[in-house]
């Protein structure tokens, strides 16, 4: 909470400009017992932190993932759990009190040692770092609030045992969850104010409580990958506000808001531009004052800031980038008696995990035993094809695995009266993103019209799920008509749209833009303008995200499989032919 702060005010406007580490007088030299501007004995409380971590366990060595720029331009290479181990226990070293957390998204990543292995990797490199809790992400949601509450929280398997869950772990156990509390403040179900998840964690320090308030972006339950539609997100201001408030009456004083979402302030690790922006940095501004420090995810920035709260007394605002690559340390100073922070003895400091400590042989164990493990599960059959399944595309737009994809989506869904998959989408990411070949293929384990569980994961997909939604006759009617899109420059880019099985259409493009779709079938019958269809769709698709608005405005969704497990299954059903490119129709008016 709030202290008397003398020219602490001054010293957070100099902190943002200059970025420097400490935000008022930080009394660095002071006995870790005893505060002399209160004159009360005190307690030091140390605060270190990861945030959108997405299983980076692997070390990694391209710019993107594994350097960070310092002050003065020079790329330094960081990250992976050996050195976030290590780094973590040089940090904690003669701390008393210390307490280590993350701001969400740890995992539903993208290395595939982690990806193919339900995220269980980052479970057991959490778990081996002595992580308290930990925020929800938007990414903790791309599969559903069960598996992250009842699987990654609690260890429960899902499908068949050591091949869709509950792995061996590095040290020969099989995967038991988490061993530490996930909490969200704004996540509830659809309608509700309660939230799902504990809206915050407790901790004590000599006797003396710490509250974390854990919230998410207010865009999670209607983003792409953790679209959910059967949860609803509370506002991040009114909440925080709601629950500082809550814990000041249950005599907590020292608040942190540990917040998954982001902002930006300039690109050196550890300091803060003059003109921070972003959602989280108006939260900053806006959040109560009894809120001491604020600590932030999501847009994969690194800032370490001090803004004034309402009050005008300065606070931390920090982010630590993403994949591993920094750690944020924060020291609180607590009055013991009165067990509010002392801002002006607050210091903040993103550190970068850098390579030049000995790697954790714990984490080096782990990392290697789960890149191993990942390319026996990449190794395993998942299905046949009979012929190629390829993202060439004929005039009319189609192709062989675009067609395939739409009735896979179909096949996902329950009750869709028909599928469409975007196969060149006129902005955003594509979700096809390899062939799959009849020929058998560089792993041993490959074999003539053999799908393994690598292959498939590499043609279709980026963790998107399937989404059956009601959309009018109408809605669909525009979707293919937006399939060519005057571009600024005046030109028509034709960016199709690839249709299940029991779907016709045909096309006219010597027609206006916007006019070239002359009929559409589904099941044999005319497309009803005014009747609501059943539509199965990527949600990415469905929101809009690649470029086709027509479907804003659909009602009653349902959330499937995720891409990778829809066409899995699909293949799984039998071996899978090529179909026929006969669904999209080019006519002319003569014709």
């Amino acid at each position: 909470m709030r202290f008397p702060l003398r020219g602490a005010v001054i010293a957070a406007a100099i902190a943002v400009l200059s970025g420097t580490q400490a935000f008022a007088d930080t009394r660095a030299a002071e006995p870790p017992t005893a505060d002399t501007a209160s004159g009360h004995r005190s307690v030091d409380v140390q605060l270190l932190s990861l945030t959108d971590f997405h299983g980076y366990v692997r070390p990694h060595t391209d710019a993107g993932n594994g350097t960070i720029k310092d002050a003065q331009g020079k790329s330094i290479v960081v990250g992976g759990a050996p050195y976030i181990a290590t780094h973590l226990k040089n940090l904690r070293q003669g701390k008393r009190n210390t307490v280590t957390f993350t701001t969400g998204d740890s995992f539903s990543g993208w290395p595939p040692e982690v990806a193919r292995l339900a995220d269980e990797p980052t479970i057991e490199f959490l778990n081996k770092i002595g992580v308290d809790f930990s925020a929800v992400g938007n990414h903790e949601l791309d599969i559903s609030l069960e598996f992250l509450r009842d699987h990654m929280g609690r260890g429960k398997c899902f499908g068949q045992r050591g091949v869709d869950s509950c792995f061996t772990d590095s040290d020969g156990r099989r995967f038991r969850g988490a061993r530490f509390d996930f909490s969200a403040a704004n996540v509830t179900r659809e309608g509700s104010t309660r939230p799902v998840l504990k809206p915050y964690v407790i901790k004590y320090f000599q006797g003396v409580p710490v509250g974390f308030i854990n919230l998410t972006t207010t865009t999670t339950v209607e983003g792409s990958t953790s679209f959910q539609p059967s949860l609803d997100n509370l506002p991040l201001v009114e909440t925080a506000n709601t629950y500082a408030a809550e814990l000041k009456r249950r005599g907590v004083e020292a608040i942190v808001a540990n917040v998954h979402e982001g902002g930006t302030a300039g690109d050196v690790y550890d300091r803060c531009n003059a003109n921070p922006t972003g959602p989280v940095i108006d939260f900053a501004r806006q959040a109560s004052a009894e809120i001491d420090a604020i600590v932030t995810g999501h847009w994969h920035a690194p800032f370490n800031c001090s803004i004034p709260d309402p009050e005008g007394n300065p606070r931390p605002v920090v982010e630590a980038a993403f994949h591993g690559k920094l750690i944020n340390e924060i020291n609180l100073k607590i009055d013991r008696r009165s067990r509010e922070v002392i801002r002006s003895a607050t210091v903040s400091t993103n550190h970068p995990v850098t390579r030049d400590v000995p790697a954790d042989p714990a984490m080096v164990k782990l990392v290697d035993h789960w890149v191993a493990a990942e390319k026996g599960v990449s190794a395993r059959q998942v299905g046949t094809i009979t012929g190629d399944l390829t993202r060439t595309r004929d005039a009319d737009g189609e192709s062989t695995l675009g067609n395939v994809l739409a009735d896979a989506e179909r096949a996902d869904s329950a009750g869709a009266d028909l599928a469409v998959v975007a196969v060149a989408p006129v902005k955003g990411s594509n979700s096809l993103r390899g062939d799959l070949r009849f020929a058998k293929g560089a792993d041993p384990a490959d074999g003539d019209g053999k799908v393994l569980f690598g292959e498939a994961w590499n043609t279709w997909g980026y963790a998107n799920p399937v989404v059956t939604a009601t959309v009018k006759g109408s809605q669909i009617d525009q979707a293919l008509e937006q399939q060519w899109q005057t571009q600024p420059d005046g030109t028509v880019r034709f960016a199709p749209l690839a249709v299940s099985g029991n779907v016709r259409f045909s096309y006219d493009v010597s027609k206006p833009v916007g006019e070239r779709v002359t009929s559409v079938l589904i099941d044999g019958k005319p497309l009803d303008p005014a009747r609501g269809y059943r539509l199965a769709a990527l949600a990415y698709t469905l929101i809009g995200a690649d470029g086709y608005s027509a479907f804003a405005g659909y009602t009653d969704a349902v959330r499937g499989s995720r891409d990778y497990e829809a066409f899995r299954a699909f293949l799984a059903k039998g071996p899978v032919s090529p179909p026929a490119l006969d669904r999209a129709v080019a006519v002319t008016a003569a014709s």
